[in-house]
């Protein structure tokens, strides 16, 4: 029979933090990913000032510096018919180290934090091991089912399984749980398109003919996330993708000198729009971080950064007490309740966005071409300088910093 102190669910971000800082304060960790790397387009590639602090909290700055990537200092958008720009957040007001968003592969960054999880002698990455139960007896979770790479089937026991497997988490099934979900008025196509030397750069967004988009400076491409009303993704796949790059043109005027845009269908991604909570996030045995507990909207881009401040907060109650072999239940509802707050307001925060800048936009009641159609809020930010720090201060903070537990420290 197999055994670990801490099973963790998934290896993205909020595992692989939480792997990180267990094994370092000596605590035996186990993340089972179901995957056989971790190379998959699309995924979050934002990093917070927050998590960039972290990292150099862990004495991982120098290695990090020399990953691809792209920092991003300002928020801006196109203004008026003439293609002017108006600078709504810029980063480099904030009196902070780490005054800028940066741009990795996620799956760089999985592999440094990785990397160094390996160096600690109490931590087991498995890959291509997908979990396929949870083990339940007397009301208690006591580890997982699993298949391995050949086929193979096995159990993996554990004091606390730690679920860090997203929104569809296996463990949201489990209905003491309480799965809330929330009405979300889009979904979002994921693409890429190039990005030449003297275009726009930073974090760029534009509404205008009822579509939203972003585009996120990547070097020589263009990130870029088109916002569309909920279930309409299939009737615009129905056309050709010429139509697509056209619009596309339109929307993005200075896309429109000659380059090749995007070649198929098969390049435009989407990803489903979901905006929901547990109401536990445990129950015996077992706990949910990220998003398995709390599925985030794309708006704002924060949702990574919520995923890695449970992660922190789960290591610094857990590792103490797992380490010495005294785990409480208490010990487990105490990061509920201390994250709790966090994901009420960030998710409130997004409701008000959908009502009062998506659900406008994509009815055509926003236009970013006309600044009589702008939102009372964003006319403000154009006007006064100083509430350019706003929305990189909710970007870069969220609404509470974690501290990682004092041993997994370096330097």
């Amino acid at each position: 029979m197999e055994r670990t102190t801490c099973c963790i669910i998934g290896g993205g971000p909020a595992g692989m933090v939480l792997a990180l800082l267990l094994a370092r304060s000596g605590v035996q960790v186990t993340v089972l990913e179901k995957h056989g790397d971790f190379l998959r387009d699309f995924r979050g590639d934002t990093v917070h000032p927050t998590t960039l602090q972290l990292i150099d909290d862990l004495g991982l700055a120098e290695r990090f510096a020399e990953l691809p990537q792209r920092k991003v200092e300002t928020v801006r958008l196109p203004i008026d018919a003439d293609g002017g720009f108006v600078t709504i957040g810029d980063f480099r007001l904030l009196p902070i180290k780490y005054n800028y968003l940066a741009l990795v592969p996620q799956w760089d960054l999985l592999d440094l934090l990785a990397d160094e999880a390996k160096q600690e002698s109490g931590f087991e990455l498995r890959m291509r091991t997908e979990v396929t139960g949870l083990i339940r007896e007397g009301g208690r979770v006591n580890g997982v089912h699993y298949r391995d790479a050949d086929g193979g089937t096995g159990e993996l026991r554990a004091d606390i399984t730690v679920a860090c497997d997203g929104r569809d988490s296996l463990a949201r099934r489990l209905p003491e749980l309480d799965l809330r979900n929330f009405p979300t008025p889009m979904d979002v196509r994921w693409f890429r398109v190039p990005r030449k030397e003297d275009d726009p750069a930073g974090l760029i967004g534009s509404i205008r003919d009822r579509t939203f988009t972003v585009l996120i400076d990547r070097g020589d491409y263009y990130q870029t996330a088109s916002i569309i009303e909920k279930d309409s993704d299939a009737d615009g796949r129905s056309g050709p993708i010429e139509e697509f790059n056209r619009r596309l043109r339109r929307l993005v005027p200075w896309l429109d000198d000659g380059r090749e845009l995007v070649a198929g269908w098969d390049d435009v991604k989407l990803l489903h729009v979901t905006l929901d909570r547990l109401q536990k996030w445990h129950v015996p045995g077992l706990l949910c971080i990220g998003d398995a507990a709390h599925a985030m909207s794309p708006v704002g881009g924060i949702g990574i950064n919520l995923a890695v401040q449970d992660a922190v907060a789960a290591a610094r109650h857990l590792a103490t007490p797992l380490r010495e072999g005294r785990l409480r239940r208490r010990h487990v509802a105490a990061i509920q309740r201390r994250r709790w707050p966090t994901t009420l307001l960030i998710q409130g925060l997004q409701k008000v966005l959908h009502r009062n800048g998506v659900e406008p936009g994509l009815r055509g009641d926003i236009d970013f071409g006309d600044r009589t159609r702008l939102p009372r809020p964003l006319r403000l930010i154009t006007r006064i300088p100083a509430l350019r720090m706003l929305p990189p201060y909710l970007l870069a903070y969220g609404a509470l910093r974690e501290r990682p537990p004092r041993e997994a420290l370096r330097g």
